[in-house]
């Protein structure tokens, strides 16, 4: 069957001129501060924004949830292009970067409000991160059960100004904070040296 030259013509321009469909991936893994950059680093991630999740508050604040009170649990928001980046590579480079066998810390970080978790939207990455954790679970070069929780994801809510690219902004402060607090000494127990 032929296609009228206007209906292929039509077809053609939105497959090349179409704007990308950009997806988005929201995980925890302890302190936001450390879990931007190692995303910010991949081709094909177009933001990464830390923010609060899976909590029972609307608009927590940083206060709010640091204490405990909200349910929520710091995480980051990556928004990335698919056709550059997949969710599955994705994953692999959220469990290299947190501890899995902690429940409700990270590294010298704890309480609730620094539990690791995967929240999914959409029956594919809900399938992604199911398959990823039965493959860590299959090759876990560590011992320990696996903490991290895995549920749909609820409303996420950005942190404040000066969360966003604290790596960034405070270089000093933010890399004595992470060694200070232990965070790629675990990794390296865990995951081996990068």
């Amino acid at each position: 069957m032929k296609l009228p030259l206007a209906v292929f013509l039509s077809l053609l321009f939105t497959h090349v001129f179409a704007e990308p469909q950009n997806e988005t991936a929201i995980f925890a893994g302890g302190c936001f501060w450390c879990m931007e950059p190692p995303f910010d680093k991949v081709d094909g991630v177009i933001s990464t924004t830390s923010g609060y999740t899976s909590g029972h508050k609307r608009n927590p604040t940083y206060r709010e949830v640091s204490a405990g009170s909200t349910g929520h649990t710091e995480a980051i928001q990556i928004v990335f292009d698919p056709n550059k980046v997949s969710y599955d590579e994705l994953l692999k480079i959220f469990w290299k970067n947190i501890d899995p066998v902690t429940v409700d810390r990270q590294f010298c970080d704890s309480g609730s409000q620094y539990r690791s978790g995967i929240y999914y939207l959409g029956e594919a990455q809900k399938s992604a991160a199911n398959q990823s954790l039965q493959q860590l679970e299959d090759n876990k070069p560590f011992k320990g059960a696996i903490a991290t929780e895995i549920i749909a994801a609820s409303t996420f809510y950005p942190a404040e100004d000066y969360h966003q690219d604290y790596y960034q902004k405070n270089p000093l402060r933010y890399k004595y904070y992470r060694f200070s607090c232990g965070r790629d000494n675990r990794l390296n127990e865990l995951w081996g040296e990068k």
